[in-house]
């Protein structure tokens, strides 16, 4: 049976666009979790130093949460079908590193060496700077796929930020690496920037370039080995990251930066032989620069035989590091359960024990328990930029994202990898909870182009308008 509408009037309204529900809400719920768990690891910092709840308490959780909620209104306004977990993971994160780098300002040992007291508040500032930068990308950056046409410029903007630090009277070298420029009293790591900016060149270049990149000349041993004349970008950064190894001495920046290239051209190819390749130069390059660079001989030795260069650093033999063994000693200290907040002594790491060996503070006083949850927290963040990289709906999008995504995981692994003894150290900085501010302002500038992107591919399509001379017509089924 089937009934036609008696009005003269026609249905000349457009039907609204359904699609998944914004998650803002959600967001906002996570948020405050977010923030009240570092709070409470901020009192309990304090009661276990001090036995008493920290003066400052009050102020730190009002600023985190200042922070935290001005974030969430511009996403709100200018992302709102943006992923409702990354905000919360790196405010989460954020905040529990402030704790640490607090606790830490508290050591007598550091103070009395003029290597802390101080550094939690000027966090905090890098912080908000942090914080500033991601309200910029959210209200400025309408749309990820403008940055494709900045793609050969990004690429020169990385080798200028790539190049700084070795400018005569600009660069710093601190500890062996040259990764540093000093700006009046404010010290600045190009390379983190520099990350981003690569990844954006990367993705625009292998958006136009992966059918070339994908044709294999030949097959051999079930791999299909690219053609000669292709190997070229892969060879050119190559050598880039090697640049950087030789004459930076940065071992942490070079595999980032590699690793990086190499995950977003297998994601546009498909093809394992490019992991294989990257894999196989990684090593030659390696241990070719090793074999002759004095810094990077003595991380190598640190990891093979830690407490060997733990009894020669104490004999003051000059070169010689005692950071490795001490960070074991701390994550042995831990145990399952940890110490608890405030309770154990990763300061006797010195200088290094609020920025390179901060995990080993959480390894220490949260245990293996507390210590698996962070990286199952950076874990979730890498996770929801490859859900987001899968649901963009642009090739550039897609390749943005999961380049984002990896160079993010990337840097997890070799920090923890290095403070771990998985690894060699080297120097790079755990994001978000290490004291720095180059490293929380890019990765908070990298967590709002995820959030742009994932407000992008989750925002519904609207539906075509109906026809204005088409009458509404309903079938009703017996």
């Amino acid at each position: 049976m089937s009934s036609t509408s008696n009005s003269p009037t026609h249905h000349t309204s457009t039907i609204g666009a359904i699609g998944a529900p914004s998650r803002r809400n959600t967001e906002l719920a996570l948020l405050v979790f977010a923030v009240l768990i570092p709070v409470f690891a901020y009192a309990n910092v304090g009661l276990a130093i001090n036995d008493e709840v920290p003066a400052g308490l009050l102020s730190y959780g009002l600023g985190l949460g200042l922070l935290a909620g001005v974030g969430h209104l511009v996403v709100r306004k200018f992302a709102p079908y943006a992923d409702p977990l990354l905000l919360p993971l790196a405010t989460l994160l954020n905040g529990l590193g402030l704790v640490a780098i607090w606790r830490l300002d508290q050591s007598e040992l550091l103070q009395t060496i003029k290597q802390a007291g101080t550094a939690a508040p000027r966090q905090l500032m890098y912080t908000a700077m942090g914080i500033a930068l991601f309200v910029a990308v959210m209200i400025f950056l309408k749309d990820h796929r403008v940055l494709q046409r900045y793609t050969y410029i990004s690429m020169v903007g990385a080798l200028f930020l790539l190049l700084l630090p070795l400018v005569p009277g600009l660069g710093k070298n601190i500890y062996g690496a040259k990764i540093w420029i000093q700006v009046g009293s404010f010290s600045i790591q190009p390379g983190e920037f520099a990350k981003i900016v690569l990844a954006i060149f990367f993705a625009g270049y292998l958006m136009v370039k992966r059918d070339a990149l994908a044709l294999a000349s030949r097959r051999f041993m079930g791999l299909y080995l690219p053609r000669g004349r292709d190997l070229g970008p892969i060879l050119v950064v190559w050598m880039v990251s090697i640049l950087i190894l030789i004459f930076e001495t940065d071992l942490g920046t070079s595999l980032l930066f590699f690793g990086m290239f190499v995950i977003m051209l297998y994601v546009a190819t498909e093809r394992t032989s490019w992991i294989v390749f990257g894999l196989m130069m990684s090593a030659v390059g390696a241990v070719g620069v090793a074999s002759f660079e004095p810094h990077i001989q003595q991380r190598v030795d640190a990891w093979l035989d830690p407490m060997g260069e733990f009894m020669l650093s104490r004999a003051n033999q000059i070169g010689h590091s005692e950071q490795a063994m001490q960070a074991l000693w701390a994550f042995g200290s831990g145990g399952t359960l940890g110490t608890g907040w405030g309770q154990g002594h990763s300061e006797l790491i010195r200088f290094a024990s609020n920025s390179d060996f901060i995990l080993a503070t959480f390894g220490e006083e949260l245990g293996l328990a507390g210590l698996m949850a962070l990286l199952l927290l950076y874990g979730l963040i890498v996770e929801r930029g490859i859900r987001t990289a899968l649901a963009a709906r642009d090739p550039f999008g897609k390749l943005l994202a999961i380049g984002l995504s990896g160079a993010f995981a990337l840097q997890v692994f070799v920090v923890a990898g290095g403070v771990m003894g998985l690894i060699p150290l080297t120097g790079m900085t755990m994001p978000f909870l290490a004291y720095g501010g180059s490293s929380v302002i890019a990765n908070w500038a990298l967590i709002g182009i995820l959030l742009r992107i994932s407000d992008t591919a989750r925002r519904p399509a609207p539906a075509a308008p109906a026809s204005p001379d088409a009458e509404m017509t309903q079938v009703v089924r017996p």
